[in-house]
């Protein structure tokens, strides 16, 4: 059999879920109406029920989140929420309590959250040993990382993110949130303190860089890198955005739908779901929410991921004011406006402005734009566009269509006719009626007829690939006939496809694997006593208990991350020698402090490999 591969999508609610099958998404994952990491974008039964039947009919998944740490009187409830999902027919849920392991769980497959931290070969081959049917990759992972836990593993599906927003800890080992202000991102309710802004300070108090959001990252994007992912054995490629809306997935999806076909076509491998969109426009990423991209540490340290101008998108730059006037300003640009388009500029604080086309005309020497306002405008300032009204406009009145190919064939038999239908899967059904055959007296107008009625496919999932005709003699065919006999052929398709579907199975097994680690701090995330358990089950002896238990995190490592401050300010040792201009001492300590005054300790992993380099943020 040939290797299917996965795109996978954000879907914020039913909308965005059905925007993302129509627009190629071989699966989509979508919020529980509780439990999920992200809190805000939960659904309820009924319309998940509603996007698993949509995309089951294309063959796509549908993946539901319950990875949020459950305390152990919501471990029945979590239970009883998988037991519907699983019956309603959802293809997989993802979870990261590894209490749900040691509950009487549904036989309805398991993905493990990257909030697990998928990030070594030993966790996953872990994960892999006791059922689960995929990881979810951490974020961080170079190639070559990922290259090694394929080759660690068999058969456990890995999924790797692709494009959108990066959280600068490793997922499920941030606390930062919690211990500031007791939201926890591990429960779905991360503050985002890493999008606000910091002085970094020495030990001595002072100021080395004031007011900048030192934490914040671009957006992910590996577009460039499908085929040497391919190569490294991810099978499933994952775009992040649950609170993203339908333009955005549009766009997002339509965009790595075409560059990873493209990848996968040279390889042999086909897509794990059926169909084909149709769209009428050309995707770009750049056009909907960014934060300007990166590839991350895909490649190693090879850029730096940081936004430390802003954590809001700045858009593709439009040029620099010339001049100005009460109510307008004059820039020189190749960039059409349009009324609507959103503009961005950094004003005389750095901080990032907006304001909205209300107009614009064409002078000598450039373009005269009436803005709906003029605040922190000034000759030379640089414009961006991070809204263009027009593109979006044309995403937002647009659905992509999604039909499965088919061939259709007429033919006679002793006491009527059969219709017979091939989908692009291979399932062929047929249908035969009983009917008088009479001579058409227009022989030409009887056949345009037939193949005419027998190609109207609207109001299904198909589109006519091809229709051949096989009889004596074309014969008379009421439009009733002929359109009962489609209808019940390719219901009958729909019957075969359905049963035919691929489906995900339970490999979930309660045995007795070595985690590989016999001791856990509170980065453990053993938040209930069935996940002191699981963990005790696998050898785990000396456990302590998740921060969400209340623990207090003064003096505790609250954030992990690969990423560098000192590397993003162009101070990384490696690079730079002792006593660079701006730059602190090799030794010396540094601090974040922010606006509420909480004041975190930096300690810097720069004796490391260079791909385990980064920081420990303590608060």
């Amino acid at each position: 059999m040939i290797p299917t591969t996965e795109l996978l999508a954000p879907a914020r609610d039913l909308a965005c879920g059905i925007a993302a099958v129509d627009a190629g998404a071989d699966a989509a994952y979508i919020g529980a109406p509780r439990f999920g990491a992200r809190a805000r974008a939960g659904n309820d039964l009924g319309d998940i029920a509603a996007l698993v039947a949509h995309a089951h009919t294309y063959w796509a998944s549908v993946y539901v989140t319950v990875n949020t740490l459950l305390h152990d009187d919501e471990l029945a409830s979590a239970v009883d929420l998988i037991t519907d999902l699983y019956g309603i027919g959802v293809d997989a849920v993802i979870v990261q309590d590894v209490g749900l392991l040691e509950c009487d769980l549904p036989p309805i497959a398991l993905v493990a959250s990257t909030q697990m931290h998928n990030h070594t070969p030993e966790r996953v081959t872990f994960l892999e040993k006791i059922g689960f049917q995929r990881a979810i990759l951490a974020r961080e992972l170079t190639l070559d990382e990922i290259r090694a836990i394929r080759k660690a593993t068999n058969s456990i599906e890995l999924e790797s993110f692709v494009h959108g927003a990066l959280c600068v800890g490793y997922s499920g080992q941030c606390y930062m949130s919690y211990a500031v202000g007791g939201r926890s991102g591990n429960r779905g309710e991360c503050a985002q303190p890493c999008r606000r802004r910091y002085d970094l300070v020495d030990s001595r108090g002072r100021v080395l860089v004031r007011d900048r959001f030192l934490l914040s990252l671009r957006d992910m994007n590996r577009m460039a890198d499908l085929d040497t992912m391919l190569d490294a054995g991810v099978t499933s490629f994952k775009i992040e955005g649950r609170l993203k809306d339908t333009a955005y997935v549009t766009n997002v999806v339509s965009a790595y739908r075409q560059a990873l076909d493209a990848a996968m076509a040279p390889r042999g491998l086909r897509r794990s779901s059926s169909g084909q969109s149709r769209i009428d426009f050309t995707p770009n990423v750049h056009k909907t929410f960014n934060r300007a991209y990166t590839p991350y540490f895909l490649h190693g340290r090879d850029r730096s991921p940081g936004s430390t101008d802003t954590p809001k998108m700045i858009g593709e730059p439009v040029g620099t004011i010339t001049a100005l006037s009460a109510k307008t300003f004059t820039i020189e640009t190749s960039v059409k406006l349009h009324n609507g388009d959103g503009l961005s500029f950094f004003d005389t604080t750095d901080t990032l402005c907006g304001t909205v086309v209300n107009g614009t005309q064409r002078a000598q020497p450039g373009l005269v734009v009436t803005p709906n306002a003029m605040n922190g405008l000034r000759v030379g300032t640089k414009i961006h566009r991070n809204r263009d009204h027009a593109y979006l406009s044309r995403i937002e009145k647009q659905s992509p269509a999604r039909t499965i190919g088919i061939r259709i064939s007429l033919s006679e038999t002793t006491d009527g006719f059969e219709l017979q239908v091939e989908d692009e899967d291979g399932h062929t059904v047929s249908v035969r009626a009983i009917q008088e055959k009479s001579p058409a007296r227009k022989p030409q107008q009887a056949e345009e007829t037939a193949r005419k009625q027998l190609c109207k496919t609207g109001g299904t999932p198909f589109h006519c690939q091809g229709i051949t005709v096989d009889w004596a003699q074309p014969y008379f065919l009421p439009f009733s006939s002929l359109n009962e006999l489609r209808r019940a052929t390719l219901d009958k398709l729909l019957e075969a496809r359905s049963a035919d579907r691929p489906v995900m199975t339970n490999t979930l097994q309660r045995n007795d694997a070595t985690y590989p680690a016999t001791h856990l701090d509170f980065r453990g995330n053993a938040l209930n006593a069935k996940a002191v358990a699981f963990y005790r089950r696998h050898g785990v002896t000396d456990i302590e208990p998740a921060a969400e238990s209340g623990l207090d995190m003064r003096g505790r490592v609250v954030m992990i991350t690969r990423y560098c401050i000192k590397e993003e300010l162009g101070w990384c040792p490696r690079q730079v020698s002792a006593g660079a201009e701006g730059a602190p001492q090799p030794n010396e300590t540094l601090y974040l402090l922010d606006e509420y005054d909480h004041r975190y300790e930096l300690r810097f992993r720069c004796h490391q490999a260079p791909d385990g380099c980064g920081m420990d943020i303590v608060y």
